[in-house]
């Protein structure tokens, strides 16, 4: 976007973009030769900042055309997940009409209960742990990256070039992270399980994001949390708000939400947490929601 001739630039993005890749930096280069665990979390942190800043950059931040600001994020330092593919995937999974679904919502941590029927039993068990918090932080990393992987694999064998040639993008990508981290002082196992770590920060914010509702509108959550989670995840604890107005930056979320709380808790319907404190202490052992999905017609006999 341009105003009065110039390019409109958010330079509170850009500037935490710049901000994450130092800190990311420092922890592999200045950090970990004399404290390697303190190292590993501040990579960790820094992989799921720049997730969060993966997802601000496919809503059009910090510079309005995405063609601009995506190579600022395009190599992904999870390692795991295409930025091509998180960035196409969360666009389709934006069509509130169908959030949480288990087939046209890419995000949904439902499954269907026909589906849910013919799992074993030891499968089930492990899907029922992952729909608590410590589960979903601990097991989830994997048990996503599985399905999201099974699921990509399914559509390049069916022909969905978009797919393969998104991975094929993204491996030499990965490669020059990893080429990184192999020069520095930080052991490449140690890299990897800081990978592991972020995408489990990044497991607090998904947890409850939407829950089974017959309303589309009572689907997506608000946590007011004001807390270094909620500037982790770039305030998208206020998430009804965030697909409300997906073009909202980031930093101005938290202003238009407080200036207005009554208007997008009636929106969706109460679905509410005072903050992550609260989220812990309910469900750090236990469950929210089943794992067939609620809404979906109860598997047959």
């Amino acid at each position: 976007m341009k105003t009065g001739g110039y390019m409109r630039i958010e330079w509170p993005t850009l500037l935490l973009i710049v901000a994450t890749y130092g800190v990311w930096a420092a922890a592999l280069f200045w950090i970990a030769p004399f404290a390697l665990v303190l190292a590993l979390a501040v990579a960790a942190v820094a992989i799921a900042m720049q997730s969060s800043l993966q997802h601000e950059v496919l809503h059009g931040h910090p510079f309005a055309e995405r063609r601009l600001g995506e190579p600022l994020v395009f190599a992904s330092l999870n390692l795991a997940i295409p930025y091509i593919r998180f960035r196409d995937t969360h666009l389709a999974h934006h069509m509130d009409a169908r959030l949480t679904d288990p087939y046209e919502d890419p995000e949904s941590n439902y499954l269907d209960p026909a589906v849910w029927a013919v799992l074993a039993p030891w499968l089930q068990r492990v899907l029922d742990l992952n729909n608590t918090l410590l589960g979903r932080m601990v097991l989830g990393p994997l048990i996503g990256q599985i399905a999201f992987m099974a699921e990509d694999w399914r559509l390049i064998r069916g022909g969905d070039r978009g797919v393969l040639i998104a991975w094929l993008v993204h491996l030499p990508a990965a490669a020059a992270v990893l080429a990184l981290v192999a020069a520095s002082p930080m052991p490449v196992w140690a890299y990897l399980l800081a990978c592991y770590a972020g995408l489990g920060l990044l497991k607090i914010r998904t947890f409850l994001e939407h829950q089974a509702h017959d309303r589309a509108r009572g689907r997506t959550v608000i946590i007011e949390d004001r807390g270094p989670l909620a500037f982790l995840f770039l305030n998208n604890n206020l998430h009804v708000v965030h697909h409300m107005h997906p073009k909202l930056p980031w930093y101005r979320l938290p202003k238009i939400y407080f200036n207005n709380r009554a208007k997008y808790l009636a929106r969706n319907d109460g679905y509410r947490y005072d903050s992550y404190a609260q989220i812990f202490r309910r469900h750090l052992f236990h469950a929210k929601d089943p794992v067939p999905h609620p809404l979906y017609p109860p598997a047959s006999d």
